[in-house]
């Protein structure tokens, strides 16, 4: 299951973007008294929103550890992956936090933590055809229909691959796998950790039967750029991996429903 992909301790930092001043960020936070964590809430098992607004997700539940590191409040700021960088830039929350994709558009504009999870993109469809869509190549046919939600990386995949298949956008992450289920489309790319928990919730998905993931993504938090800020993120993220926390708190979220 997902521990065969990779989880990173303290190991690869990924610092990028122009400097702020030391400690701007931060003296904010502390000066508001609350911690503004940017969050999708459409991507199990890192974050999702339910539907009484509440949220869960092993990034839901770093976000609250980090929280009470810093000695605030914590508030969740809902965004969407098409806007999540604009958002970002526009000052609508201090760190992006829910399964972000590591980037050279994001990184551009912020501070990336120190890698949490290495993941690739992975075909999801029916188990009917676990032995049907092994490569791009095999997906990328005329008679094949894509699903993707937009924004993010896994519409970027489909751009970037997918010149032949018919590609539907599904402006519901939460549900574009259910378009699969219903016949409606046949396979979906994205992250191998998110075909794995889809599967476990629907018997009747499966990541099909490729080689190796098609590409190598690394999941980090993005924050601004504060160097006291991602110390503390780094801190966090290195305490989380050491004692065994982080690989708990995944695995608790990707059981869950």
């Amino acid at each position: 299951m997902f521990v065969r992909r990779h989880i990173y301790g303290a190991i690869v930092a990924l610092c990028c973007g122009t400097s702020a001043l030391g400690g701007e960020a931060l003296e904010a936070i502390h000066t508001r008294g609350s911690l503004l964590v940017g969050t999708t809430g459409d991507y199990k098992p890192f974050t999702f929103r339910e539907p009484d607004g509440s949220y869960s997700g092993a990034d839901i539940v770093m976000a609250e550890h980090l929280a009470r590191r810093l000695g605030v409040r914590l508030q969740l700021v809902p965004t969407a992956w098409p806007v999540l960088l604009d958002d970002f830039i526009a000052g609508k929350f201090d760190v992006a936090m829910g399964g972000v994709s590591v980037n050279a558009a994001r990184a551009a504009r912020g501070t990336f933590s120190t890698v949490v999870y290495v993941d690739g993109k992975c075909p999801i469809a029916r188990c009917a055809d676990q032995d049907r869509f092994t490569s791009v190549e095999a997906i990328d046919q005329p008679s094949v229909r894509v699903i993707v939600n937009p924004g993010g990386t896994n519409s970027d995949f489909a751009k970037a691959n997918f010149k032949y298949a018919t590609v539907t956008i599904h402006s519901d992450n939460t549900t574009a796998f259910d378009e699969i289920l219903a016949g409606r489309a046949d396979v979906m790319v994205t992250d191998g950790i998110e075909a794995e928990h889809q599967a476990l919730m629907h018997p009747s998905l499966c990541p099909t039967h490729v080689a190796a993931p098609f590409t190598r993504l690394e999941k980090a938090y993005l924050a601004r750029n504060d160097p006291d800020l991602v110390r503390e993120i780094n801190g966090l993220i290195a305490a989380e991996i050491a004692s065994g926390e982080w690989t708990r708190t995944l695995a608790a979220a990707q059981a869950a429903p």
